[in-house]
């Protein structure tokens, strides 16, 4: 495999955000939905996995240091890092791919959290609660956990009251009321990506 470094077109001294920087925009730029029925889909698939390889190595190569996920939870694995950063660039089914991978035995709280996390992006808000909620049982002293869940809470009782929402009605046609609550509920139960789920949803 080429270095990383070169992979991602950062120097070995770069900062983690920068680095996290570039992984996210060379994932824009190559992600596969964006080749669709082109003849280049697979070269871009090809490029990906380089980016997703790349990004992993790296990761694991500074996971004895602290990066901005970790030292913001206290908890974050590389694996989990790197979910982070797929969920931030709203890249739900490789993150989705990445969560399924875990065992079932191995599934900690981080996990619950980060599922939690896919679960809000897509709109499936009582799936996303009982994994927050799973979450803060495994880990009731987890700040992130239990502010993701508390709001969660509060978006319910603000109204949402159904199962969940499909893709099929989350396009354009939200009321204000959802698009607020969705708002305030991504601000403070993801903040831990940076912020970038506000303009996700």
């Amino acid at each position: 495999m080429r270095d990383p470094f070169e992979v991602l077109g950062v120097s070995r001294n770069a900062s983690d955000d920068e680095i996290k920087n570039a992984y996210r925009a060379l994932a824009r730029k190559y992600h596969p939905d964006n080749y669709a029925d082109n003849p280049l889909s697979d070269l871009a698939g090809e490029k990906m996995k380089e980016i997703n390889e790349a990004y992993d190595e790296i990761v694991n190569m500074r996971k004895g240091g602290s990066s901005s996920a970790g030292s913001r939870t206290g908890t974050s694995s590389p694996s989990y890092a790197h979910i982070r950063t797929l969920i931030s660039s709203n890249m739900l089914d490789e993150a989705q791919r990445k969560l399924d991978e875990f065992p079932t035995n191995s599934r900690d709280a981080e996990w619950y959290f980060l599922s939690g996390s896919v679960l809000y992006k897509r709109g499936w808000y009582s799936n996303a609660y009982s994994s927050f909620a799973t979450a803060v049982n495994m880990d009731p002293n987890n700040e992130e956990y239990r502010q993701a869940f508390n709001n969660m809470q509060r978006h319910q009782r603000g109204g949402y009251s159904g199962p969940y929402r499909t893709g099929s009605n989350m396009g354009g046609s939200c009321n204000s009321c959802d698009f607020c609550s969705s708002l305030i509920c991504a601000d403070c139960c993801c903040e831990c990506m940076g912020g970038d789920l506000i303009s996700c949803c």
